[in-house]
């Protein structure tokens, strides 16, 4: 099947979209993860189940919000304006928003989950030696918790490149803007243009198969040097 320079473009737009918000989620993601799985405050568990809320939240009560928030009228976005900025909804930074904050509980769980398992005792022992907060993230947690970080990463960008509704809300169906693949593919479909439709879901299909093969691949072999 011939793709279309916009399916070309809708490709490029979406792995721009995965790569950038699973940067932005692993860089949010650490400190909060690690935070969750230290505290003993009494917030805890409101903080958890706020960052959890995509999970059974519609997408579309998040698009909607969002696009509340950070459009024109919103508190984000008219003080956007008001700096000088345009607001983000309809904009590729507005899905990049809305995408960091859709997928934050597939970064943060596995995240906090790999920080538990680790454990205080091994950052203790490093502190005891002398090593700084810096040093004993890159030299034991990163290295300790590296099957975490990697399933992170791949959840991440795998959940992005299947977000729909949460986009749709916010940024609609702008080429080279907002329309991603999951939007292209309901505009071919409400078009009736079901063999590109086809081609772009077998596409998305596949690529969701092989990162998903790949962080268990990785975790398995992660799992065999550990033991």
């Amino acid at each position: 099947m011939y793709l279309s320079p916009a399916d070309y473009q809708a490709i490029w737009l979406t792995l721009k979209l995965c790569s950038l918000t699973t940067v932005l989620l692993l860089i949010v993601a650490t400190p909060l993860a690690w935070w969750l799985a230290r505290t003993s405050s009494k917030s805890r568990i409101v903080i958890q189940a706020i960052v959890a809320l995509p999970l059974v939240l519609p997408p579309t009560v998040l698009g909607f919000y969002l696009l509340l928030l950070l459009g024109p009228n919103g508190a984000i976005g008219s003080t956007l304006e008001l700096m000088g900025f345009s607001h983000l909804a309809f904009s590729f930074s507005g899905i990049v928003v809305a995408s960091v904050c859709y997928s934050l509980p597939f970064a943060v769980q596995p995240l906090m989950q790999s920080f538990q398992d680790m454990g205080p005792l091994p950052n203790e022992l490093a502190a005891s030696l002398g090593a700084g907060s810096l040093d004993r993230f890159f030299s034991i947690t990163l290295p300790l918790c590296r099957g975490g970080f990697i399933v992170a990463a791949t959840l991440s960008f795998a959940h992005t490149l299947g977000e729909f509704g949460v986009i749709l809300m916010l940024g609609g169906s702008i080429p080279g803007e907002t329309r991603v693949l999951s939007i292209l593919i309901y505009d071919h479909t409400e078009a009736m243009n079901y063999a590109a439709a086809h081609t772009l879901s077998i596409g998305m299909l596949v690529a969701a198969f092989v990162v998903l093969s790949i962080v268990y691949s990785a975790q398995r072999r992660f799992a065999q040097v550990v033991a």
